[in-house]
């Protein structure tokens, strides 16, 4: 057996830290390191990921985020995690743990982030068997941010006969640094969404054990913002001001359920209700426009 690692990178701080992990962990060493920098192409990482497992000669590709921390004995558990599975098995994925603070509550950017500890197939640290990964033609490459583009190769890795398995090896995810809009440039998202529900079906969420999304939620709050405007310029003042009760109510509803869980200092208060207010018709938008431009995929 052996195996080769893949990297696409943005050249985060944490890749030299990885590398050396990679250099001087205990284990088996890999046929080779492949670091695929996307700054350049900005194609996205399912396409940096294709041009590194292409290149691999492993028997095994594990695919490594470039802001993940190994154990020391990463890679001798990665070797015990691959030795003697049966060839019906695509594909090992690690435990992943997202160290939150210990003081305090986790505010809604650490929140989201420890949803990976969690998520299914995620390829912040997973090993696919090459073989898999070519019967499949690797990850579609119309996904260009790192979102729904792993658990899409995984649903199609199972179509074709293989399972996937979790390891015992067990990886770090730090949480991702995150400004005040971070939340709001997330819901680009939702067009990813609807290259999944076109790819995979009506039910997809439910494949790859999601929760259901807020996306009806969100077209309600936008629905009656706009409508309050509508009947506002027409003259409609009372349609409007009903409107306006319905758009408020449903924003501060919105915004108390992302403030309850979290640490509801002033700043992170703040940045809930302005986020809470924005979020609905941007992830409308975002959906509307993966819709248009996905009209045509077929799976």
């Amino acid at each position: 057996m052996s195996y080769s690692v893949v990297i696409p990178t943005v050249g985060r701080p944490n890749l030299d830290v990885l590398l050396r992990a990679l250099a001087e962990g205990e284990g088996p060493d890999p046929c080779e390191v492949l670091v695929v920098d996307d700054r350049e192409t900005r194609l996205g990482p399912a396409a940096a990921r294709n041009t590194g497992w292409r290149e691999a000669t492993g028997d095994w590709v594990a695919f490594l985020d470039d802001d993940v921390v190994l154990a020391p004995d990463w890679k001798a558990r990665l070797w015990a995690d691959l030795a003697d599975l049966p060839e019906d098995v695509g594909a090992s994925q690690a435990r992943i743990v997202v160290p939150l603070p210990q003081d305090r509550r986790p505010t809604d950017a650490e929140r989201g982030t420890a949803g990976l500890a969690t998520a299914h197939w995620i390829t912040a640290d997973m090993a696919y068997r090459r073989e898999a990964l070519a019967r499949a033609g690797g990850f579609d490459e119309r996904f260009p941010r790192a979102y729904r583009e792993d658990a899409e190769l995984a649903l199609r890795v199972q179509g074709l006969g293989y399972r996937i398995v979790r390891g015992s090896r067990v990886t770090t995810h730090p949480v991702k640094p995150s400004t005040f809009l971070t939340s709001v440039r997330d819901q680009r998202g939702n067009a990813d969404d609807a290259l999944m529900r076109r790819l995979v079906g009506p039910k997809w969420r439910s494949r790859i054990g999601g929760q259901r999304g807020r996306l009806p939620s969100h077209a309600a709050t936008t629905a009656s913002g706009l409508l309050a405007v509508l009947c506002g310029a027409l003259g409609l003042r009372r349609v409007a001001g009903a409107c306006v009760a319905v758009w408020a109510g449903r924003t501060v509803w919105f915004a108390v359920v992302r403030i309850a869980p979290g640490p509801r200092t002033w700043d992170e208060v703040a940045r809930m209700l302005v986020t809470s207010a924005l979020i609905p018709p941007v992830a409308c938008w975002h959906r509307v426009r993966g819709e248009l431009r996905h009209r045509r995929v077929r799976p």
